[in-house]
């Protein structure tokens, strides 16, 4: 009985030891690709995925499209703002993204596959020691970025000669529902929106599904509108 019992205690404990204490953090690239491009950060072994966006009448208004290596590099990005008639389509070749249809090189790389300078813009980007993106800046603009301590991009904050642009995120503090979160946007410290969106999530604890509710407080009287997000996940 002492025998059944020790092997029975061993195998709860090897047990416990195969089980994750929490989700995996957001990598540098992941993180720092989300904060700059506007789209949700995942986590895990992606190796393709899509957001889409929707309004409230059901039509695709914006959609980001990518995919990943192993390593966890982005060997292809495409975001297509529908609204605005806007779009990129980037493909990774040694240590730049080029366009997808022109070869054009857009944006040159630090490391493996981390963004260092947009050339035709003028902008340039610094890492921290961590390699997560901190700094943008261009001839008249500074760009600071924040992340949490997983890696979950906080927000950003966008300085020029008379403006001060700054977007506050504070995720839900169940660590398995980072997209589940809330931010507020302020123009020179006066109140410019607000964004709510809750999500059911994957085995990954990335989102399937959100819903976003966003207000316009620009406006008088202020404009709320809300939207779905639908994403598809493949990984490694």
């Amino acid at each position: 009985m002492k025998k059944q019992l020790l092997l029975i205690s061993l195998a709860l404990a090897l047990a416990g030891c195969d089980k994750p204490e929490g989700p995996v953090s957001y990598t540098p690239e992941m993180a720092s690709f989300s904060n700059e491009f506007d789209f949700d950060p995942l986590r895990g072994p992606v190796k393709d995925f899509s957001q889409t966006l929707l309004n409230e009448k059901g039509e695709v208004t914006k959609r980001v499209t990518g995919t990943m290596s192993k390593e966890g590099c982005f060997d292809t990005l495409e975001l297509h703002d529908l609204e605005n008639n806007t779009g990129v389509s980037l493909v990774l070749e040694a240590n730049y993204y080029l366009d997808a249809e022109s070869k054009e090189k857009r944006l040159r790389l630090q490391g493996k596959c981390q963004l260092a300078e947009f050339p035709s813009a003028g902008v340039s980007w610094d890492t921290d020691d961590n390699g997560f993106i901190v700094r943008a800046t261009g001839k008249e603009i500074e760009v600071n970025y924040r992340y949490d301590s997983e890696g979950y991009p906080l927000g950003k904050t966008t300085a020029s000669k008379d403006a001060r642009l700054t977007v506050s995120s504070t995720p839900s503090q169940n660590k398995r529902k980072k997209l589940d979160y809330t931010a507020v946007s302020t123009l020179n410290d006066k109140p410019l929106g607000k964004v709510k969106q809750t999500c059911e999530y994957d085995s990954h604890d990335n989102p399937l599904s959100c819903n976003l509710v966003i207000v316009d407080e620009s406006v008088s009287p202020q404009v709320t509108h809300q939207y779905n997000i639908k994403n598809t996940i493949a990984y490694y």
